[in-house]
């Protein structure tokens, strides 16, 4: 089985998984009101990292700083030989070092035409930690962290790897926050997942890694049982209003889990009209509209390649605090089926969830987990 052996959040609300952690229970926010942003003429909610939580020393990025510090806090909890080549890093990342284009501080310092490359960040981030074997570079859309977790099983249970180092994040800039903007798709107060009065997304900066290894015998450690993508090929950005990927995804994984273990659903639930309404059809049509669902986004904002990754994370904390986290922002059901969404904490007992995740092109991806054997 493919285990966790550890992991790591940094954002706006905390380094550590167990401090952001706390601070969603506790049902605080990292979204705020940015105005005058160069490049960005518009203001917009977001959540954003300071610079000054970073100590990676040398000549990075903000985006590869961010990931080298949150690997290496996630590599300090577990006995593992970072550069072995038996060690395979997976990055996942929708937009990388796309922010080089638009100038700054590490522009200069750089041959732009291979630096905005998803894959030459990716390599430099492994390379710190003397990691000689070419990474994995997952980047589909805001499926990406799921995808990557699911590309780590797949290369555990097949012998590729002894063990899978999985890092999602993304940094906001002009060309991210701007092409949103030009979508109509950005709230321009704190989002509201699946709320009657929702208006749009935020977008949030987060890096969040995992890393997943092997277990031959049973034991009392958090078990990725399976994951799946699905791509309805609805839309260059519309998400298919039968909500036909993520249901094909939620029945995939509904294979390998019992319902009745499930504890929650953690949604996209990006607070877009069309998102959360597709995904309420898609729980419908699994037959999970007694299954307590809920999104992060009210926290953190929509962060974009670390989505998939910071929410699972925080979802592992949640069922080991036996808790079904609250919808921040989340007053009155607004969309068309009756899906189980609170604004308040919740308890459960119960000892597994799915992560769903949705993204543009019609791409949808589903994983189950559960902590512990079979029990």
């Amino acid at each position: 089985m493919v285990v966790k052996l550890a992991d790591n959040i940094i954002s706006p609300l905390g380094v550590t998984t167990e401090e952001n952690y706390c601070a969603v229970k506790a049902g605080r926010s990292a979204l705020r009101l940015h105005e005058g942003v160069p490049g960005i003429p518009i203001p917009f909610f977001a959540s954003l990292i300071d610079e000054t939580i970073l100590n990676v020393e040398g000549d990075y990025t903000k985006f590869e700083r961010m990931c080298i510090q949150s690997v290496a806090a996630a590599l300090a909890q577990c006995d593992i030989d970072a550069s072995s080549d038996r060690v395979l890093f997976i990055v996942s990342t929708t937009k990388a070092n796309v922010s080089l284009l638009a100038g700054g501080r590490y522009s200069a310092l750089r041959d732009l035409p291979s630096a905005v490359l998803p894959g030459v960040a990716a390599s430099r981030i492994a390379s710190y930690f003397s990691n000689n074997r070419i990474p994995l570079v997952v980047s589909n859309a805001c499926i990406s962290g799921v995808c990557a977790q699911i590309e780590a099983m797949r290369a555990l249970e097949h012998g590729l790897c002894d063990y899978a180092v999985v890092v999602g994040a993304d940094v906001q800039s002009p060309f991210i926050v701007t092409g949103f903007q030009a979508l109509k798709a950005v709230s321009t107060e704190a989002c509201r997942p699946f709320d009657r009065d929702r208006k749009g997304l935020n977008l949030g900066e987060a890096a969040a890694t995992v890393i997943y290894g092997r277990s031959d015998t049973e034991c009392d450690r958090w078990q990725m049982v399976c994951g799946a993508v699905r791509n309805d090929a609805n839309h260059i950005s519309g998400p298919s209003r039968t909500g036909e990927g993520s249901y094909l995804a939620l029945r995939s994984v509904l294979q390998k889990i019992e319902p009745d273990d499930i504890a929650f659903i953690s949604a996209h639930g990006t607070a877009t009209l069309y998102n959360d309404e597709m995904e309420s059809i898609a729980v419908e049509r699994a037959g999970l509209t007694d299954t307590p669902v809920g999104s992060l986004k009210g926290c953190y904002g929509h962060t974009m390649g670390a989505a998939g990754v910071l929410e699972t994370l925080l979802s592992m904390c949640a069922v080991d605090d036996h808790t079904v986290l609250g919808t921040r922002g989340f007053e009155n059901l607004g969309v068309s089926r009756a899906i189980s969404v609170s604004s308040e904490n919740r308890t459960t007992d119960r000892h597994a969830f799915i992560k769903l995740i949705s993204g543009f092109g019609g791409c949808n991806a589903a994983a189950a987990f559960k902590k512990g054997g079979d029990r």
